[in-house]
């Protein structure tokens, strides 16, 4: 998620002052952004060994470590906040590290490409996979191994027992609420544990 105002969406999402623990936090970004524009503390996990001294470099607490191992370390509601962006759809664990988010945090926030974005329906529609600004790669050498939708993401929620509290698309950085599975390239939850 390199895109600033999208960064900005996100982090708007996060209260002030909140214990935050970024899964597959890249190169601390966002992490950044949270301790310096909302004073937030807590941790980024990342596995990639040059986003891990980014984040070092930036003063953002980093733990390097595999997601598909899970978050046994950390204890049931350590965070007030655990943050999945552009992370589920890299993971085969999905469904158990979305579990996981809501054990740890009081609140997840989750943000994927949505596959159900128009310009990705087109593309389909014409027999070809989606190439776009959001989903760059040929279906052969993208690090996505799955893709979901908006729909899709709130069918597992329910059926994970999460309370969604907020659901929106993002597209070019702005907030879509009217029809968000077809025109934002991006889905943004906001859950609890029912």
């Amino acid at each position: 998620m390199s895109d600033t105002a999208t960064m900005k969406s996100i982090a708007a999402l996060v209260p002030p002052g909140s214990r935050v623990l970024d899964l597959g936090c890249g190169d601390g970004a966002l992490l950044d952004l949270l301790q310096r524009e909302r004073g937030c503390t807590g941790y980024g996990i990342e596995i990639a060994d040059a986003n891990v001294l980014a984040c070092v470099k930036r003063g953002v607490n980093v733990i390097q470590l595999n997601l598909e191992e899970g978050l046994a370390m950390f204890d049931d509601n350590s965070f007030d906040v655990v943050l999945q962006i552009d992370t589920l759809q890299h993971l085969r664990n999905a469904e158990t590290m979305l579990r996981e988010t809501a054990r740890v945090g009081r609140r997840g926030i989750v943000a994927f490409p949505n596959f159900a974005h128009w310009p990705n329906r087109l593309a389909v529609l014409r027999g070809r996979m989606p190439v776009t600004r959001r989903l760059p790669y040929q279906w052969y050498d993208t690090p996505n191994i799955r893709v979901g939708t908006f729909k899709d993401f709130e069918v597992l929620a329910g059926k994970n027992a999460l309370d969604i509290i907020d659901a929106f698309g993002l597209q070019d950085g702005r907030e879509v609420r009217w029809l968000p599975n077809l025109r934002a390239a991006t889905a943004v939850f906001r859950f609890e544990r029912d």
